[in-house]
């Protein structure tokens, strides 16, 4: 097993420590998508999907824009995605009650589905590594939970105001 004893700092300007979170957090996912493949082989459900699933878990009847303003995908790019899932059965396009010329995107029960055992097999993976870990580790990393979502909320509200700000800046373009 290759161990790191330091990570990379692309910026001097950030502590250390800011970038082997970093590190850290980008190894976990990183072993997590691909140590699950064993059950879920990325055609029969690319991470695309697996994150829109994420999405509309959380956030039920999005449309096709604001999922790829969530995402950070062009509209097009998850337009198409969202044409796979639903020849899939994994969601499906509802008229939106509020614009009845706009159709939200919904999960259907597959989609759930695909997603709880998608889910669940993580959960699997990460409760294996957790149970092998000595009692501090895994005191110690349990202790960061509450730190580390306080960490995630700064971070979105942090992306919002970029947004906003974004929105509100006056278009470069000349008349």
């Amino acid at each position: 097993m290759v161990r790191r004893t330091k990570s990379p700092v692309p910026d001097r300007s950030t502590p250390v420590e800011v970038w082997a979170l970093a590190d850290v957090v980008n190894r976990l996912r990183r072993i997590l998508r691909s140590s699950i493949r064993s059950e879920f082989p990325w055609e029969r459900l690319p991470m695309a999907q697996v994150e829109i699933l994420q999405r509309l878990a959380e956030e039920p009847g999005l449309r096709v824009t604001e999922l790829a303003g969530r995402q950070k995908l062009a509209i097009n790019t998850v337009s198409n995605v969202i044409q796979q899932m639903v020849l899939a059965g994994l969601v499906d396009r509802r008229v939106d009650q509020q614009d009845r010329r706009a159709v939200t995107v919904h999960l259907t029960d597959t989609g759930h589905d695909q997603l709880q055992a998608w889910l669940g097999a993580n959960g699997r993976r990460l409760d294996a590594a957790f149970s092998d870990l000595a009692e501090k580790d895994r005191t110690a990393i349990l202790a960061t939970l509450p730190s580390l979502g306080r960490l995630v909320q700064r971070l979105e509200r942090l992306e919002n105001l970029e947004r906003a700000n974004a929105s509100a800046e006056p278009s470069d373009r000349s008349a």
